[in-house]
């Protein structure tokens, strides 16, 4: 297998998985977390930022890295491969600067909350955070969406 084939394959991989999560997390987890009473909800979501915290630090960036790699490979080929994978490269790494811009600093917040007296905006808070959740959630899934076309575009011409 050539070195690109590997590079579309681990670029398919963690785009696809870190959209997945992130999107999975907007989409179907957090309408239900939204429900639950306060100490609940809170006690859920610094659990929910302790196990995406071990993951997304890392794979967030390493995706970008490798998309921006894999739009670096593809450029010489020109023509949709290039368009889609540069595109792909942008929606991704606008999910990370939106995530460190706004989500992180409301999570490292949310993690020091008392589930039994949390601030008393802590409901703005939250909403603040599922407003940004949503744009990255759906930056990550176009990003990954867009690599699948640029892989298709490849393996079509």
């Amino acid at each position: 297998m050539r070195l690109m084939d590997w590079l579309a394959c681990v670029i398919l991989v963690l785009s696809g998985f870190t959209a997945c999560a992130e999107f999975g997390s907007y989409a179907f987890v957090h309408p239900i977390t939204r429900r639950l009473p306060q100490r609940e909800f809170i006690v859920v979501e610094q659990g929910l930022l302790t196990s995406f915290g071990r993951v997304m630090p890392i794979l967030m960036p390493l995706t970008v890295i490798v998309a921006v790699t894999f739009t670096i490979s593809v450029w010489d080929e020109g023509g949709w491969s290039r368009t889609l994978a540069a595109a792909a490269a942008i929606s991704l790494a606008a999910a990370v600067i939106s995530t460190v811009i706004f989500n992180v600093p409301i999570n490292l917040e949310t993690g020091r909350w008392d589930p039994d007296n949390p601030p008393t905006d802590w409901k703005k808070t939250r909403s603040r955070w599922e407003f940004f959740q949503a744009i990255r959630s759906w930056l990550l899934l176009a990003g990954f969406v867009l690599i699948c076309a640029c892989i298709a575009v490849r393996l079509d011409g």
